[in-house]
């Protein structure tokens, strides 16, 4: 099949059934990382900016600004360089260098915070760039087009091939891919526990402190506002 631009390819990622050796479950795995940028947040990039665009929040000419803990940063490099935007992520440095040379390698302008402050130092960093004219932040963390992403693609296919569902895991960071999958299980009449996972040092979710972790990608440090509590059955 031929596509016209990448970002076309985003989606439709291929569920595997997991080789456990038990007979009690049936675990399957859907591999994002088939994503062309690598990883889900490919998802929530290209449908901010694509919603935003039609919105008119988002213009061409505008230089988009966000800031990521890694794998959003790349996706939204990504889909910035194929839809003509220029791109300037604000990530703490205490994330990879790889992630790091990725997003370079993408075109995007890399501001580091310090790894004390974790995406909330990312986030007022971000917050004061996007000030400036022309300058426009996507708010993965408070954005309604991040969570719908999940709602119209990556919950579609998921029923698209199951017909029942005991439990859908998913580890968090802005919430948007759990909270997306859980709304449209739940509207489609599923009997599924949702369950959260987030790292066991920063136990936010649980309604524990916030704390430094090694985990890239979830544990944000605070309770997103795409994160809706409400849909999920237990935090592990």
């Amino acid at each position: 099949m031929i596509y016209d631009n990448i970002v076309k390819t985003i989606g439709n990622t291929p569920i595997v059934k997991v080789k456990t050796g038990a007979d009690e479950a049936e675990i399957y795995v859907k591999l994002e990382f088939f994503n062309p940028g690598g990883s889900v947040k490919d998802r929530i990039a290209f449908n901010m900016i694509t919603k935003m665009l039609a919105d008119g929040t988002l213009k061409h000419g505008d230089t988009i600004v966000e800031p990521t803990s890694g794998n959003t940063g790349i996706g939204v490099a990504m889909c910035g360089a194929a839809l003509g935007f220029k791109v300037i992520l604000c990530m703490p440095e205490s994330m990879s260098i790889e992630r790091r040379k990725i997003v370079a390698a993408y075109g995007a302008h890399l501001e580091l915070t310090p790894a004390a402050g974790g995406m909330k130092a990312a986030i007022a960093k971000a917050t004061e760039l996007a000030s400036q004219p022309n300058h426009v932040m996507l708010s993965q963390f408070e954005n309604k087009y991040n969570p719908q992403a999940h709602e119209l693609t990556t919950a579609a296919e998921i029923v698209a091939d199951f017909s029942k569902l005991d439990a859908f895991v998913a580890g968090v960071g802005t919430g948007g891919t759990i909270s997306g999958v859980a709304k449209v299980l739940k509207e489609k009449g599923y009997d599924t526990k949702i369950i959260a996972v987030e790292p066991e040092a920063s136990p936010v979710l649980s309604g524990g402190n916030p704390g430094p972790h090694k985990i890239q990608g979830i544990g944000a440090g605070f309770l997103p506002n795409t994160m809706d509590m409400s849909l999920v059955s237990e935090v592990e």
